[in-house]
């Protein structure tokens, strides 16, 4: 052992994966600090990545139950955007390969945006099939919110290439002829919803961002539409634009105002 460099030693605890490699046991042994510093930081890294495989294995069981009773085209319906003051409401639906394996994934709200951008670029990668529904303001305002989210999901899962089998929605039900189960906090229990959720989040944030630069003033690149103060501030001095959802009560009462 003691013939190894640390370098030499850093490369090959790379190309490790197996707990039980005799490696491993060997470096245990080595008395220099510099290996002990390399084990500590394997060990842990290891640790964090069944972390990963366990949260990933328990997300997978709605799936899982679901292919033991014979179905074996799932997709995930998510949307993103009910809340904000300006912006669509935007739906994703995805269908991941039944061997899918994306350590990390969850609720779309509990990541970086590096992280939803890392999982994004590797659902697109991955998946048999997605799709989007984006529903603008002005629909918003004719229908309400709840039924543009509706309409968003229907639209998502109409644009997929491949006809699912069955649904799992994050706490909708979707007026559509699929079978499907509605999971209270979905896009933290299922991997399929997960996946749409980080879909349709990144695909929002992005439709923001490029409305930003059209309308620079209102901020719409730092919060995404949401009603905070520096939005709010901006719609008192600039008023409301096409992309402002005039039932929405903030939006409402300033044009009352007037």
């Amino acid at each position: 052992m003691s013939q190894l460099t640390i370098k030499e030693i850093e490369k090959k605890l790379a190309s490790i994966h197996d707990e039980q490699d005799m490696f491993l046991k060997v470096c245990e042994q080595d008395s220099r600090k510099g290996v002990q510093v390399l084990l500590q930081r394997w060990k842990r890294n290891k640790a964090s990545e069944n972390a990963l495989e366990d949260q990933y294995k328990e997300m997978t069981q709605y799936e899982h139950d679901l292919y033991i009773k014979g179905f074996r085209c799932l997709a995930g319906v998510d949307e993103v955007g009910r809340g904000p003051l300006a912006g669509p409401v935007v739906a994703a639906a995805v269908i991941l390969p039944q061997d899918a394996y994306l350590p990390g994934l969850n609720d779309s709200k509990k990541l970086s945006e590096q992280k939803r951008e890392e999982l994004f670029q590797q659902i697109t990668e991955c998946a048999i099939s997605i799709g989007i529904g984006i529903i603008p303001a002005h629909v918003i305002d004719d229908v309400n919110i709840y039924q543009a989210t509706k309409l968003a999901m229907k639209k998502a899962l109409l644009s997929l290439s491949v006809k699912p089998d069955h649904l799992l929605v994050d706490a909708m039900e979707i007026p559509i002829d699929i079978p499907q189960t509605s999971i209270i906090k979905g896009d933290a229990k299922s991997v399929s919803i997960a996946a749409s959720s980080i879909i349709a989040k990144v695909t929002r944030d992005r439709l923001m961002v490029r409305l930003s630069h059209a309308f620079p003033q209102y901020g719409f690149e730092k919060h995404m539409g949401y009603g905070t103060a520096y939005h709010l501030e901006a719609l008192k001095k600039y008023g409301v634009i096409s992309e402002h959802r005039r039932s929405f009560a903030p939006i409402r009462e300033l044009i009352e105002a007037k």
